[in-house]
């Protein structure tokens, strides 16, 4: 039988850990105190209080729960919308309950807004429902895993984003960023007939140039012997040798990609479109980018947050001009994932970091950050960035942008290097002990058997098998990959099951890629550790990662998303056990197929409103088609 204890010592637990303070069947606020007292929810006037009752911020927080997962909500409405309030209701169901508490503390004391939790079940099955209620209604919100979101420091954010519908801050600045994205675009098209692959190499030049000290704008007259491109060539540079860009090959290979700035003579003559707002004095294109560049991405680049604004807007220049990135075979990684890949292998100050595939540098940049955040020693702070970030990248203009987005960042860039991945050798790679490898490698590159080579699994077997012994990898795939697309495919699959160990697979929102059209998942590997047959592997479904689609940014992120990430967090290094709809824990075999929708089987008990829904839509069916003359018997 359900057990209103344990529920009871689990819902409280959840608040503990974020800090939200409660009293069980009381309340250390005497004015709500004094309301509940005659609060009972049999309407016979005497004292009645909810399971639990807190404050964070303004809010008050109030808690009903049930051991039941059926004793959930009790609706008056086939769309599930409408709390019930009858007696009966409000006495047997927790959101009911909750709802009734709520009204009577908003009608007889000062507290007007409170965030009202339906709770029912156990540790491993469970919902907890909030419900916002004030003056006016109330709002049924989305279910929750846990109470991060009500935490002092996120309440308020939840309240206008969530409650209010209001646009989150971080949209709108991503916004802003967009649009200057477009607006940088249309610029290097129009006034410098620039191509999509040069485009972020001009960008790159010329932020390379802004960090010289030596260099200023004004120096760009549009002179004809020393033209705006040789000053800003000249200045990078003379600034990649002050940051000593080794080895000497590097720096020739990089200031080869940059040549384009100095040899174009469209953007160095002037342009009478072009306009200073003071002298009213015509400029080149290169000084009108120049100063575009430093009002508004300079100094978002020198912030020294995780955020890959060259990415950002490399990838806005190929949105603008009508691709998505494939046929370039270009897929750039969100930060949240960089940052989520960061805390998946629980990444260390101590560990060496290596992307094969590094693009624009993403994966390196959030590694970076995240190992410094970790260490307070100056001196491990410079080894940090001067030994212990790696990657390749075999297109020569992305490597240019990687080093460049390196450099901006502090260092990095002395162990990027411009080759190709699967070239390498094993035991060469094996030497460098790399303890963690992150992988976006380039999708659906293996069209037949003559470059089957070059399908995604091979892409993850070649890290696994170079990296050090115990070495944390995560991947992030197409799902296909995990199924095994062709025979080759599932003999790769095999052959790392005998080398190497599967920790777990995240099936992840299907916009995280937005507009690719890829359906991807993050694999999670520990290196030359044969996998052990009686390993129960983590499948989670994480689907529901707090991140929407807004029509004019694309991907943002909602407050939701603080809960989702903790939740999975939690689950995947087991501080919750969550085998459920969200996560399956199960052995494992080579053929198959290493997705969550594969192992999934939907154990949770139907609840009294799922049985009447289920009901109704059958004696639906049936009078339908009765009344067309096409009855039915089901047997």
């Amino acid at each position: 039988m359900a057990n209103e204890r344990k529920t009871d010592f689990f819902i409280n637990g959840l608040l503990q850990n974020v800090g939200i303070q409660c009293t069980p069947n009381s309340s250390n606020i005497k004015e709500v105190q004094d309301a509940l007292k005659s609060a009972s929810k049999k309407g016979t006037g005497n004292t009645g209080f909810p399971d639990l009752v807190g404050l964070s911020n303004n809010f008050l927080i109030v808690i009903e729960d049930k051991p039941a997962l059926q004793k959930q909500a009790k609706y008056s409405d086939d769309q599930q919308t409408v709390l019930c309030d009858k007696v009966e209701s409000i006495v047997n169901y927790a959101e009911n309950g909750a709802l009734h508490y709520a009204k009577v503390i908003i009608a007889k004391t000062g507290f007007k807004q409170i965030f009202a939790f339906g709770c029912s079940g156990d540790e491993k099955h469970h919902k907890i429902r909030p419900i916002y209620v004030d003056e006016t209604g109330y709002k049924l919100m989305r279910e929750v895993e846990n109470f991060e979101n009500f935490s002092a420091q996120n309440i308020n954010k939840y309240y206008h984003e969530q409650v209010l519908g209001e646009i989150p801050v971080e949209a709108i600045e991503l916004e802003e960023i967009l649009n200057k994205s477009k607006e940088l675009h249309e610029a290097l098209r129009n006034y410098g007939q620039l191509g999509d692959s040069e485009k972020p190499l001009v960008v790159s030049a010329i932020l390379l140039a802004l960090c010289e000290d030596t260099f200023d704008i004004k120096s760009l007259k549009g002179d004809n012997i020393q033209t705006d491109g040789q000053l800003i060539y000249n200045a990078l540079s003379a600034y990649m040798e002050r940051v000593q860009v080794q080895p000497p090959t590097k720096k020739s290979q990089i200031l080869n990609q940059f040549t384009l700035i100095k040899d174009r003579p469209i953007l160095n003559k002037i342009d009478n479109r072009l306009t200073d707002k003071d002298t009213m004095l015509a400029k080149t294109p290169l000084r009108y980018f120049a100063e575009f560049l430093y009002r508004n991405v300079y100094n978002s680049v020198l912030a020294n947050t995780s955020e890959d604004v060259l990415g950002r807007f490399y990838g806005e220049f190929i949105r603008y001009s009508g691709g998505d990135g494939q046929s370039l075979g270009v897929v750039l990684t969100p930060k949240h994932i960089t940052e989520l890949f960061c805390e998946l292998v629980d990444l260390k100050p101590t560990d060496t970091v290596f992307d094969p595939c590094c693009g624009t540098g993403g994966f390196l940049i959030a590694a970076m950050h995240y190992m410094l955040e970790k260490t307070g020693s100056i001196t491990q702070k410079d080894h940090i960035k001067k030994s212990q970030i790696h990657g390749f990248e075999i297109r020569e203009d992305m490597f240019s942008i990687a080093t460049t987005n390196m450099i901006l960042r502090g260092d990095g860039k002395s162990n990027l290097m411009c080759d190709d991945f699967l070239k390498q050798d094993i035991k060469t790679l094996r030497a460098k002990n790399y303890t963690v490898g992150f992988i976006n490698p380039p999708y659906s590159q293996a069209k037949g058997k003559d470059t089957a080579h070059l399908s995604e699994i091979c892409f993850i077997k070649h890290l696994l098998d170079g990296v050090a012994v115990n070495a944390r990898c995560a991947v992030i795939v197409p799902q296909s990959t995990m199924v095994g697309k062709t025979k080759d495919d599932k003999i790769i699959k095999s052959e790392i099951l005998q080398n190497h160990t599967l920790e777990g697979v995240i099936t992840l929102n299907k916009e995280t890629f937005y507009r690719v059209g890829t359906n991807p998942c993050i694999a999670v590997f520990t290196a030359h550790q044969p996998h052990p047959k009686d390993k129960r592997c983590k499948f989670i479904n994480f689907e529901d990662d707090g991140f929407v689609i807004n029509k004019h940014i694309g991907l943002v992120e909602t407050e939701r998303a603080k809960e989702r990430k903790a939740h999975l967090l939690a689950c995947w290094f087991d501080r919750e056990d969550a085998e459920s709809k969200f996560m399956v824990k199960t052995v494992i075999d080579a053929n198959d197929e290493w997705l969550h929708s594969f192992y999934y089987f939907n154990d949770e008990i139907p609840t009294d409103n799922d049985f009447e829904k289920t009901m109704a839509d059958y004696l639906t069916f049936e009078f339908n088609m009765i009344v067309h003359g096409k009855a039915y018997l089901f047997k």
